[in-house]
C-alpha cells in the first residue's frame, strides 16, 4: 500500500552527527545502498525531531498528532535506473507516539519501536533522553552556539548544511524484510544553525559489536526549529 503524504511541523529537529569508517559501515549496509562519503570518512548519526499536527494531507488541523522520535541515519548513495542517488538509510526508528509505533510501514515508513522519551529545553539548553523496551537509548546534552568546532570533517556549517540538506530521501527496512520503504522531507524553507555538544551517549553508535573502537567519532550537533514541511512516498527498494 503507498503511504500517503504526510504533513505538518517540525516544531524542533537536532541532528546528532558522527563520522565513522567507510569499511565499517560498508559491511553494516544492506545492498543496494553504500555509504556517502565526506573526506573519505562514512556520516551517520541520530535524528531527535518533535513534530506537531501531523497528518495525511487533506486532513483538518486539528486532527493532527504531535510526538518526539529518534532516527538513526547513515548517509548514502545507490543506483537506481542508471542514476547515482542520494539519501539517507534509516535502520532505525524511535518514536513516544503508539499511533506511529502501530501505524509503522502502513501510515509511516519502516518500523517504529515505542520509547519512553524525556526532554528538558530551555534558554537554548537541550537535554534529550530516550529508551525503547528493547533498552535502546540515547541522551543527550547541548546548547545553542554561533562557533564551528574546526574537529568537524565539514570545513563549515555551511558545508555540513548542504550535505544534510541532499540527502533529503530516506530508506527503512519494511516489516516484511528485504524491502525498504522510501519517504522525500520537503521543506517550506531550510535553516540550520550549530549546538555545542557537552554529552552524548548512544547504544547503537557505542555498541561495538558493529563500531569497533576507533571506527566512529562524535562531529557536530544541528538545530532547527518551526518548519513547515511535507512527506511524499517514493518506490520501495528491494534487495
Amino acid at each position: 500500500m503507498k503511504i500517503p503524504t504526510i504533513i505538518g511541523t517540525i516544531d524542533r529537529r537536532i541532528l546528532i552527527n558522527y563520522q565513522a569508517d567507510k569499511d565499517t559501515i560498508e559491511k553494516f549496509l544492506p545492498t543496494p545502498f553504500r555509504p556517502k562519503l565526506v573526506k573519505g570518512k562514512a556520516i551517520v548519526g541520530i535524528c531527535l525531531i518533535r513534530l506537531k499536527n501531523i497528518r495525511p494531507k487533506g486532513i483538518p488541523f486539528n486532527i493532527g498528532i504531535s510526538s518526539e522520535n529518534g532516527a538513526h541515519r547513515i548517509a548514502v548513495e545507490w543506483t537506481e535506473a542508471g542514476e547515482v542517488k542520494e539519501g539517507v538509510y534509516v535502520p532505525r526508528r524511535d518514536t513516544s507516539s503508539k499511533l506511529n509505533s502501530l501505524a509503522g510501514g502502513r501510515v509511516f515508513p519502516g518500523v517504529h519501536h515505542f520509547a519512553d522519551f524525556k526532554v528538558n529545553e530551555h534558554n537554548g539548553l537541550y537535554n534529550i533522553e530516550f529508551e525503547s523496551e528493547d533498552g535502546t537509548y540515547l541522551k543527550i546534552s547541548a546548547e545553542n552556539t554561533n562557533e564551528w568546532s574546526n574537529k568537524s570533517v565539514f570545513d563549515s556549517q555551511d558545508c555540513a548544511s548542504d550535505f544534510f540538506r541532499q540527502g533529503s530521501i530516506g530508506y527503512s527496512p519494511n516489516k516484511i524484510g528485504g524491502t525498504f520503504d522510501g519517504l522525500e522531507l520537503k521543506t517550506k524553507k531550510w535553516e540550520v544553525s550549530p549546538l555545542t555538544v557537552s554529552k552524548v551517549k548512544s547504544s547503537f553508535f557505542e555498541n561495538d559489536s558493529i563500531f569497533p573502537e576507533g571506527t566512529i567519532t562524535f562531529d557536530n550537533a544541528l538545530l532547527m526549529r518551526g518548519i513547515d514541511h511535507e512527506w511524499n512516498s517514493k518506490n520501495k527498494i528491494r534487495q
